[in-house]
């Protein structure tokens, strides 16, 4: 089922018997019925559209398929707004993180300073979970308070608890976003309330919320709870799928006057998984009704299908100074992606690394990603891995390789003038 065709990452004029020296990608086109090969025409930075005809009123989405990561829908997803209350998701995963090393309990309490019962709570007139001035509230407490009330106070309780300010706990949500995968997101505050620079995509909110879902099983629970009452003021869950859509169990809406109506949604049906995000929207009624008919119309239309078994060979990669050329990749899980039940889709999947590998080469060494595009946009993205070892080469090995190099970045160079 693997075939591999060496090729560059971009578009290049350099004659075929140097594309094999130049290659960061191995490419392969996988039609639904069997291989079929395709020319190596990159499609990253190409414009990003709908899948087949279906669209949604939503500004910027995206639909995910939890297990796998594979987009299934993407409008716009890249762009960068104001992620308003659904940028508490990142304000818990920081303190979630927190519980899991150790460095604090649910037990501990933090207190309500006039700062964060002024402009997060009762006074603010917004959305709070009605702690008290000068109280002391249990982490587990002010969590819910964040999830199910969407408090502004939860969070700037928590963000004083465990930083000492929001200025000093926003930037701690900015380095925790880049250690997880979140290479734009930028935060101001804890709670999403106005300020420039709070800004997240529709994809990295999704990944988000993947990332959630899968590090922390138990703390996702509080996601799915109908309501929470704090200060004898009981609260319904803000979330509108979880009485209106089978399997829903999380996770967050917003809305701010520049943001508009957004949510970030998700359910299990048939023991798959669908994470929802839109952003935008003008409507509340309309945000509810596209998040949820994006999901209904994944959940119908779409099916898991496996490219790769875990450990399979996937491609392989230059080896520089070795006793062998190349060493071949795997991906330590299956990489799956899903696919229309329909049979429409063709799926071009390509090993992306930077290259040369230095010798000695050990199993196991991450040696870039396999990425899988459906047209124009990319589907799923996985990790890869060295299968084998490759010892150093003799010395005149490593010579001829390191001449073969020179004149490589010689011709690269001179391509990049062109």
């Amino acid at each position: 089922m693997t075939t591999t065709l060496p090729a560059s990452d971009r578009p290049c004029r350099a004659p075929p018997r140097w594309r094999a020296w130049l290659a960061g990608v191995i490419a392969v086109s996988l039609a639904l019925g069997g291989v079929a090969y395709a020319a190596n025409q990159s499609v990253q930075g190409a414009k990003k559209v709908v899948d087949d005809g279906y669209d949604t009123e939503a500004p910027t989405a995206i639909l995910i398929e939890a297990g796998s990561g594979s987009v299934l829908f993407e409008k716009n997803a890249d762009e960068l707004r104001a992620p308003s209350s659904m940028m508490k998701l990142m304000t818990v995963e920081v303190v979630f993180d927190a519980l899991m090393r150790g460095d604090i309990k649910l037990t501990d309490e933090y207190k309500v300073s006039e700062n964060a019962w002024r402009k997060g709570g009762a006074p603010a007139g917004a959305s709070t979970m009605f702690a008290a001035l000068n109280s002391r509230v249990p982490v587990a407490d002010l969590l819910r308070g964040a999830i199910i009330q969407s408090g502004n106070d939860s969070c700037m309780i928590l963000a004083e608890g465990l930083a000492g300010g929001e200025a000093t706990f926003a930037e701690r949500m900015t380095k925790r976003a880049r250690d997880i995968g979140l290479p734009k997101s930028t935060f101001a505050n804890s709670n999403g309330l106005p300020d420039p620079g709070n800004k997240m995509s529709v994809r990295e909110l999704g990944v988000l919320a993947r990332h959630i879902i899968r590090t922390y099983p138990d703390f996702y629970k509080i996601f799915g709870e109908r309501e929470f009452t704090w200060n004898k003021i009981r609260q319904q869950n803000r979330n509108p799928l979880l009485a209106s859509m089978e399997g829903a169990d999380g996770f967050k809406t917003g809305y701010t006057k520049d943001g508009g109506y957004g949510m970030v949604g998700s359910a299990v049906q048939n023991d798959m998984r669908l994470i929802v995000v839109v952003n935008g929207i003008d409507d509340i009624d309309d945000r509810a009704k596209e998040t949820k008919k994006l999901l209904e119309w994944g959940f119908k239309n779409f099916e898991a299908r496996t490219l790769f078994a875990a450990d399979q060979l996937v491609g392989f990669a230059k080896v520089f100074g070795g006793e062998r050329g190349s060493v071949p990749l795997s991906s330590k899980e299956p990489v799956k992606v899903m696919v229309q039940k329909n049979g429409a889709d063709k799926l071009i999947a390509r090993v992306v690394y930077r290259g040369p590998v230095k010798a000695p080469v050990e199993p196991g060494q991450p040696v870039g990603m396999i990425k899988v595009w459906r047209g124009a946009n990319i589907a799923v993205e996985t990790p890869l891995y060295t299968a084998e070892p490759v010892a150093t080469g003799s010395t005149v090995q490593r010579a001829i390789d390191g001449a073969s190099e020179l004149a490589i970045g010689l011709f690269r160079a001179g391509a990049e003038k062109l």
